[in-house]
Order: structure tokens, then C-alpha cells, then sequence
């Protein structure tokens, strides 16, 4: 995995990141996109770090927050291991 540095932070984050919005399905809108629950989450948050990419994005306004529930479940004993970028355009 190719990684770049944050601005002058010094922090080193992926090329890739990986998108939560699939990540539980709450109403319509998001149900056409997908309606992963934490199991599949778990597996998918799992591949991604075997992969290198450990930046992952969130917003509270996808699934009505259920997407974030489902990504802490995900990450559950990870958090040390992963960068999670909130998207603040929506709020």
C-alpha cells in the first residue's frame, strides 16, 4: 500500500480509503446502496488492514448513524490499528 503524509502532521495515511456508507441500511436511500451488518463489516474492515489500508470514512448522517455503530463493532479491538475519518460535509 502506497502511503502519503496528512499535510504537515507528519502523519502517514493510505492512498486508499474505505468508504462505510454500505455499512448498515437503515432507510431506503441506504438500503439501495447496501445494508452490511457487523459480521460482513467485520470481515471487510479485517481485509482491508491485511491489505494495508487502515483509513476508514464515516458520517453520522449515513444509515442515521447506524453505519458508525456497525464500524465500531468492526473495529472492536482494532482501534489502535486504524485512522477513522468522520466526514464533516454533511453536518
Amino acid at each position: 500500500m502506497e502511503y502519503r503524509f496528512l499535510g504537515g502532521s507528519g502523519l502517514q495515511v493510505p492512498v486508499l480509503t474505505f468508504g462505510t456508507a454500505t455499512f448498515g441500511g437503515s432507510n431506503e436511500f441506504f438500503k439501495a446502496w447496501g445494508s452490511t451488518q457487523a459480521e460482513e463489516a467485520t470481515r471487510l474492515v479485517n481485509l482491508c488492514l491485511d491489505a494495508g489500508v487502515n483509513l476508514f470514512d464515516t458520517a453520522d448522517i449515513y444509515s442515521d448513524g447506524l453505519s458508525e455503530e456497525i464500524l465500531g463493532k468492526a473495529i472492536s479491538g482494532k482501534r489502535d490499528k486504524v485512522l477513522i475519518s468522520k466526514n464533516p460535509l454533511f453536518r
